[in-house]
């Protein structure tokens, strides 16, 4: 099997490429993997096994009509995590964000439909959705986008679904909640405030810090993403939440103990403009029809990456927050 990743240098496609040359999938022993990932500052060959003699890396963009024609023949699959993912900045500039997420997911299937692709899956968010103040999402519920960066995320799950209805292409959408991990860069909540706190630097925290995420680790993730490669149904989209909703203020408090650092280095500030109150997925269609199930425990894998980011400053040291603006995180 050959399977073509965009954005596989990134922190989640990144942990999906090693885990598929690892054969840690089901039925992926023996996988061959091409890489497409245009290298923006989230993005790291480190994250790849460079020397693997079944990946071919490209640096290139998903936006290169050319170049994706050229590279997408002979794959049977095309898993798409190419995205301007950090809201924070797409409320400064959105015109990146609608080039990469819209006009990107739009060029990559444009080649997957010369190429005869045999299955498809774009990767989104459920920030597609908007804000909820009670209950769960569940696939039918309508998008309603409150920042730049998810209404592009919103545009490029249209696109996908069109290219299904009007070509036959069989792309599946996956939706997943807030995702931490290992590798993740350090303009996101998790990596900004752990890096911070471990070097007894302050963090801020938006607003009262009531607003509630899920939290979902990035092997769980993916685990659920190639479940719907492999498994999934063309035209459909699936949510794939965790269930353990946790405030702002609740998540902080536990990394300050996790880093043993000093409460008083939490800050408020300002709140950014459209910062949605809570978001939770339903992901009962997911695990009732192709048996997934997170399997990785918050408290431990939280205390985990911590341990990582202590334990490999080398890997983050180039993108501290120290050199960062002062950001609070996908919150």
């Amino acid at each position: 099997m050959r399977v073509f990743v965009t954005g596989g240098a990134g922190f989640i496609g990144s942990h999906y490429v090693r885990t598929l040359l690892d054969g840690g999938f089901p039925g992926s022993a023996g996988t061959e993997v091409t890489v497409l990932d245009k290298l923006t500052y989230a993005g790291n060959r480190a994250n790849l096994p460079m020397d693997a003699p079944r990946l071919t890396f490209v640096q290139g963009d998903v936006c290169d009509r050319a170049l994706l024609f050229d590279l997408l023949p002979g794959h049977d699959a095309v898993v798409h995590f190419a995205a301007e993912s950090h809201v924070d900045r797409s409320l400064t500039d959105a015109s990146t964000f609608v080039r990469t997420n819209v006009c990107g997911t739009q060029t990559l299937l444009d080649a997957c439909v010369a190429s005869q692709v045999q299955r498809v899956v774009h990767v989104s968010t459920d920030e597609v959705y908007g804000s909820i103040p009670v209950g769960s999402w569940t696939e039918e519920h309508p998008l309603l986008p409150n920042s730049p960066y998810a209404a592009s995320k919103a545009s490029a799950d249209l696109i996908a679904r069109s290219y299904w209805r009007s070509h036959g292409l069989p792309v599946s959408i996956t939706r997943c909640s807030n995702n931490y991990g290992p590798r993740q860069h350090p303009e996101k909540l998790i990596p900004l405030f752990v890096t911070n706190l471990l070097h007894g630097r302050p963090v801020p925290l938006y607003g009262d810090g009531r607003n509630v995420r899920e939290w979902l680790h990035v092997d769980d993730h993916c685990r659920a993403v190639h479940s719907v490669l492999t498994r999934g149904r063309a035209g459909h989209i699936y949510n794939i939440g965790r269930g353990n909703e946790r405030t702002n203020r609740q998540l902080t408090d536990l990394l300050v103990k996790l880093c043993d650092a000093d409460p008083q280095l939490v800050r408020s500030v300002a709140d950014r403009n459209g910062h949605d109150l809570r978001y939770a997925l339903d992901d009962t269609k997911i695990c009732r029809e192709l048996g997934y199930t997170p399997a990785v425990p918050f408290e431990q894998g939280l205390a985990n990456v911590v341990n990582w980011y202590r334990d490999n400053p080398t890997w983050w040291a180039p993108s501290s927050p120290a050199q960062l603006p002062a950001l609070a995180g996908r919150l």
